[in-house]
């Protein structure tokens, strides 16, 4: 039952983005993170199913992506990413969808409905940014998205709940660190790489 579940939420999210013909934005500025998430995205998300049995380490990187080039083509990416984690991999279909879905089109649609209320309700601020969108947000959403397939698979009797919270609670502060780091980096010395970020919108002079 869950795993038709998370086919159908997965076809959904990529329906959508589909709609928004993400390809249009595929220009230079967005083509070489869009091209390195891609290839480099897979190899990170192998790592569960190398490391010993038990609750894996895991990271998702699909907050990290909506910042740097936008959420429809964040949804492309980690739709090819999914099929080259099940393609290099050893686990069935199932356990890449689900994959798929709770480490990659939750968090970022999370991360998506999350900028748009920070815009709405902050100032436009290079630390609201980095801080509310790259470091807090990242969390929050990559630990919300984890807690709601803990309880689902609570409610078939898959997991302890308890425990599987806490990893992923922990878990969700490794993701936060690297993409406050690497959002703040980008602002720096790469904002091009950043589709959801605007000169324009961030650095303008406060009223006087």
């Amino acid at each position: 039952m869950l795993t038709w579940l998370e086919a159908a939420l997965a076809l959904l999210v990529l329906a959508v983005s589909l709609a928004l013909r993400p390809w249009r934005m595929l220009q230079a500025s967005l083509l070489t993170p869009w091209l390195a998430a891609t290839v480099c995205l897979p190899l990170v998300w192998l790592l569960p199913q190398r490391l010993p049995q038990g609750m894996a380490v895991q990271f998702s990187g699909a907050c990290l992506l909506v910042l740097m080039v936008g959420w429809p083509l964040a949804v492309l990416a980690l739709a090819v990413v999914a099929i080259g984690v099940w393609a290099l991999g050893s686990w069935p279909l199932a356990a890449a969808l689900s994959q798929l879905v709770w480490l990659g089109l939750v968090p970022a649609t999370l991360a998506l409905l999350l900028g748009a209320a920070l815009r709405r309700w902050l100032p436009p601020n290079p630390f609201v940014y980095v801080l509310g969108r790259g470091f807090l947000g990242t969390a929050l959403c990559v630990f919300v998205s984890g807690a709601v397939q803990e309880l689902l698979y609570r409610l078939v009797g898959q997991v302890g709940l308890e425990q599987a919270l806490v990893a992923h609670w922990l878990m969700a502060w490794g993701d936060a660190f690297l993409t406050g780091m690497l959002a703040a980096i980008f602002v720096a010395f790469a904002p091009q790489w950043l589709a959801t970020w605007s000169d324009a919108r961030y650095l303008q002079p406060p009223p006087s």
